[in-house]
């Protein structure tokens, strides 16, 4: 297997393979030309998202600045939109589903490292070079979810459609559909009802 099959695989892989580090760098370089346009440059910032991002649905709206550690290994749906600081560290497949509402300074992250010291520290290659060995787990967000500010999603995460995640919370495991979530680690607070409709509000 190559390091990036190993990679989609859910395997140890060593982030220092060229085809990875020739991935991320591409990555890097588009987020940041992402993040150096204006939001009224529409053009531009759909052709530099449609390289960065090829697997994006329709109506995709990122507001800059984004981080995205690889970009092809992420999927949008349609009409999905991002505040400030979106941080994506794809090293598994992420893929959000259509309408997705996700607030600023949030991170998905599928990254893991080894729990002994001597197992996740910097290791040495025959020629000297450092390494070190990582592995990583999906996370799906399903259609209609809202991630609000400061959530911070973690590798093997699925998060159910129509859910909410309430600002700051760390999603370290499973959140069902149609529910209102928070807290550190996340937990379901409450089903979302017809209750919960703004008609309910003043707010007209």
């Amino acid at each position: 297997m190559t390091e990036k099959e190993k990679l989609l695989d859910g395997k140890l892989y060593d982030s220092s393979d060229p085809e990875l580090v020739d991935m991320r760098q591409k990555a890097h370089r588009l987020s940041q030309d992402y993040n150096q346009t204006y939001d009224m440059e529409t053009e531009k910032r759909n052709a530099i998202l449609k390289e960065l991002l090829p697997h994006a649905g329709k109506d995709l709206y990122l507001q800059s600045p984004v981080q995205f550690d690889y970009g092809e290994f992420t999927t949008f749906g349609d009409r999905c939109y991002a505040n400030f600081n979106l941080v994506i560290l794809d090293c598994a497949t992420i893929t959000i589903g259509n309408d997705v509402f996700i607030g600023a300074n949030c991170t998905i992250a599928a990254p893991m490292h080894p729990f002994l010291p001597d197992e996740r520290n910097m290791q040495s290659k025959p020629d000297g070079s450092l390494f070190n060995l990582e592995y990583a787990k999906p996370v799906t967000i399903q259609d209609n979810c809202w991630i609000a500010c400061n959530v911070t999603i973690c590798g093997g995460v699925t998060i159910g459609a129509g859910t909410i995640i309430g600002a700051g919370s760390v999603v370290t495991r499973d959140i069902p559909a149609g529910v209102l979530a928070a807290g550190n680690p996340c937990r379901v607070i409450r089903k979302i009802t017809e209750q919960d409709s703004i008609r309910n509000l003043d707010l007209f």
